[in-house]
């Protein structure tokens, strides 16, 4: 009797139908479900071959999604991740170095300083 056990904890996955996770199950079935949507829809119109080839594209993108895991990311979340950085965030960061020594103490260097020029005077 072998027991498989991950090495990292948080790559657990509970096989639920058929050795696929819930998530895989049901984009593969979505998957299934678009290629003979395509399959369907557009048998009038092309040959054989290139509707199976449209089938496979067509269903490819659906299954990946259950499938795809980049650095412990879903697709959906790598998706947002990527949105997030090209679009919603910043490009270009600028630094603006602040003292705050300075920033604390400007007040008491304010009356020092006119004290000092009294004092000159």
């Amino acid at each position: 009797m072998e027991v498989k056990i991950n090495r990292e904890i948080r790559d657990y996955t509970e096989s639920l139908f058929f050795g696929l996770s819930l998530r895989q199950f049901f984009f593969s079935v979505l998957a299934v479900g678009v290629a003979i949507g395509l399959y369907f829809g557009l048998r009038g119109r092309f040959g054989l071959e290139t509707l199976s080839w449209m089938c496979i594209l067509g269903a490819a993108p659906c299954a990946a999604l259950g499938f795809i895991s980049y650095h412990g990311m879903t697709a959906e979340q790598l998706l947002w991740a990527y949105v997030k950085s090209e679009f919603l965030l910043p490009r270009r960061f600028v630094f603006y170095s602040t003292n705050v020594y300075v920033e604390a103490l400007k007040k008491n260097m304010h009356s020092y300083e006119q004290e000092r020029m009294k004092r000159h005077d």
